[in-house]
């Protein structure tokens, strides 16, 4: 993604080049400079204590009923001597665990409400509040949100506006009702997924990246706003209970380490007492980011990682290189070093310490792998190989041996072209043979069984990428991006 403004295109066309040499997905050009997003840390914050009002009145508290929601309300009691609290959600009371919450609230000291309010729906969000009478209302802390994970190519309205109401509806109504109100803290919680993106979440980042540019337009407005964009929190939860292995080994690799709950609460109070429109409370492991593989967004938190990508990328390996890797082995032995690449990449991408539990004879479905994990392994199979392999190359080749083979012969094809051009020119010289000399004889019949054996041999190769997804061929697939094979690889999967 390239940001242009209009008035500097002659100095964008000189900088350009050099911009796009540098490999950033995305930049900005502005008077003759070229801009990256990069995230940095926060500098120090004031005591908690120089926040007034935060106490002095009722505290809304939507998705209460939820892990997080049911988090904060504990600590805006224990630590923020919080004595009123509006804890709203879609079941209110009903929602289960909301009793033993409450007991433990009122034990603290606190005046607890519940509310059973769809904060997406204006008039209930407006019904609730005057129903706090003579309470004024002091702050509001928004956690509700759901996930919708889905690709760009799967979008519908319908999954989008799931995904969009608890958090653009809902903010919206929350900050029209509560504009006149003199507030002392308006947080909204968002998710670092909208700033360094993540994938099979488009939607779901697209709204909390509305979250963040929401508050900074708050903030402009003379009113409190700050959005948090969390990482994951270690705390079991409706958000986090449907990840698996891979997920977590997946957000790992990217730098991205789950909270602990009392770690993340710290952040929490850091960021109520700093101006700031936008923080991203998040656990980075800067050993990932070493390593290369974190978003570039993250790279400056480890300022020799730009240097580090530049030289490993000036010595990528290729086809060839892996072919001369291979060259002088005996055949059996080049195979087994090709299988234990893929073995070593699969256990990679499921987050396994070794390669010894991939079994070759397993299908990767059964492995755990889903359509995330696909691509990913895919990707990681390019660059090491330099190959150009299909994104639905394990839906093609479903166990490790079967795509090893693969990864084999095409890179024996990639590093032979000319033994590639010799057999087609010996084709050739056969079908020239045949319509100018052999047009009927018997060892016409000889040549043309001799053929028919090939073709059923090639038939057998060919099999699996002959075959052809729901309303996509073969051809199709070869040439399908990331996105447009989500889908496929999500209903081979069994998942949505």
């Amino acid at each position: 993604i390239v940001l242009v403004e209009a008035e500097e295109t002659d100095e964008a066309v000189r900088v350009l080049p050099a911009a796009l040499a540098s490999g950033e997905p995305q930049f900005a050009v502005r008077d003759g400079e070229v801009f990256v997003p990069r995230l940095v840390k926060a500098t120090g914050t004031a005591p908690i204590a120089d926040l007034p009002g935060l106490a002095d009145g009722t505290v809304l508290v939507t998705g209460a009923s939820g892990s997080l929601g049911a988090l904060v309300a504990r600590h805006l009691v224990s630590e923020h001597k919080v004595r009123r609290l509006l804890l709203a959600s879609r079941r209110g009371a009903d929602a289960p665990g909301v009793a033993e919450l409450e007991a433990e609230l009122t034990a603290s000291g606190a005046e607890v409400t519940w509310a059973a309010c769809d904060v997406a729906d204006r008039e209930a969000v407006s019904g609730m509040l005057d129903g706090l009478g003579e309470q004024s209302l002091s702050a509001v802390v928004h956690t509700a949100g759901v996930l919708g994970d889905g690709i760009v190519a799967s979008l519908t309205p319908e999954r989008m506006r799931e995904v969009f109401r608890p958090k653009v509806d809902a903010v919206l109504n929350l900050h029209e009702c509560t504009r006149e109100m003199g507030l002392a803290a308006f947080v909204v919680f968002s998710s670092v997924a909208g700033m360094v993106g993540s994938a099979g979440q488009a939607s779901y980042a697209a709204a909390n990246s509305f979250l963040d540019a929401f508050s900074a337009h708050r903030r402009r407005e003379g009113l409190p706003a700050i959005s948090l964009a969390w990482g994951v929190w270690e705390q079991s939860g409706a958000m986090t209970d449907g990840l698996v292995e891979a997920d977590r080994a997946r957000m790992a690799r990217s730098g991205v380490l789950p909270l602990p709950p009392e770690e993340g609460l710290r952040l929490f109070d850091a960021a109520l007492a700093s101006d700031e429109a936008v923080l991203v409370p998040v656990r980075i492991d800067t050993g990932a980011l070493r390593a290369g593989e974190a978003p570039p967004v993250l790279r400056a938190l480890v300022p020799a990682v730009a240097a580090r990508r530049t030289a490993q990328a000036a010595a990528a390996p290729s086809a060839s290189s892996l072919a001369e890797r291979l060259e002088g082995m005996p055949e059996a032995e080049r195979e087994k070093t090709v299988l234990d690449l893929v073995r070593a990449e699969v256990a990679a991408v499921l987050g396994h310490a070794s390669d010894r539990t991939v079994r070759p004879e397993h299908a990767f479905q059964d492995l755990g792998f889903d359509s995330l994990t696909a691509v990913e392994l895919r990707n990681r199979l390019n660059k090491v190989t330099g190959l150009r392999l299909p994104a639905t190359l394990v839906f093609d080749h479903p166990t490790p041996a079967l795509l090893a083979r693969h990864v084999f012969m095409e890179t024996a094809g990639a590093a032979e072209p000319a033994l590639v051009d010799s057999l087609l020119a010996d084709l050739d010289r056969v079908e020239q043979e045949l319509v100018t000399k052999l047009a009927a004889s018997e060892a016409r019949d000889r040549i043309l069984s001799k053929l028919q054996g090939l073709l059923a041999i090639a038939g057998e190769f060919g099999k699996a990428s002959a075959q052809e997804g729901p309303g996509m061929g073969g051809s199709d697939l070869e040439s399908a991006t990331d996105d447009e094979v989500f889908d496929l690889l999500g209903k081979e999967f069994g998942i949505s």
